[in-house]
Order: C-alpha cells, then sequence, then structure tokens
C-alpha cells in the first residue's frame, strides 16, 4: 500500500495550490491539513521542523514549499 499524502497548508497560499494542483494532476489522492483551521496541524508542521506551509509529507518523508522536482522525487520513492 502506497504511504498517505499530507499537504499542510493554508488559505491565500499559493505555493500550497500549486502542490496540490500538481497533486491532484498527477492524479494522486491526497489529505489537505489548514494550519489556520487547526492548531494541532500547526503543531505537527513545527514538530517536523518547519515554520511555514507548504509541508507535503509522504510516510516519514517531508519537504516544505513547492519545489516541483523534489515533490516528484517525493512521489517517486512512496
Amino acid at each position: 500500500m502506497a504511504d498517505q499524502i499530507i499537504v499542510y497548508s493554508g488559505p491565500g497560499c499559493a505555493d500550497c495550490q500549486r502542490v496540490k494542483e500538481l497533486l491532484t494532476n498527477k492524479g494522486v489522492d491526497f489529505e489537505t491539513r489548514d494550519v489556520f483551521a487547526n492548531k494541532e496541524y500547526r503543531e505537527d508542521v513545527e514538530k517536523l521542523g518547519f515554520m511555514g506551509i507548504p509541508v507535503t509529507v509522504v510516510g516519514d518523508r517531508a519537504i516544505k514549499g513547492f519545489d516541483k522536482e523534489a515533490l516528484l522525487e517525493l512521489l517517486a520513492g512512496r
């Protein structure tokens, strides 16, 4: 079974939207977690060592921001 994909994001975040569009265009299922609507999601991002969004998590790996090549590499390894 493939690892769950989680995108920590927030409203009005252009890079968050770009990450979600890339995943959608690749036909990848993912869960969106709004860090502004849920304090626990903000804490999750901080525990991963990040202070901003978007953060994309696949299994035990995470990357911050919109880096198309890094995202595709993350997806390929799941």
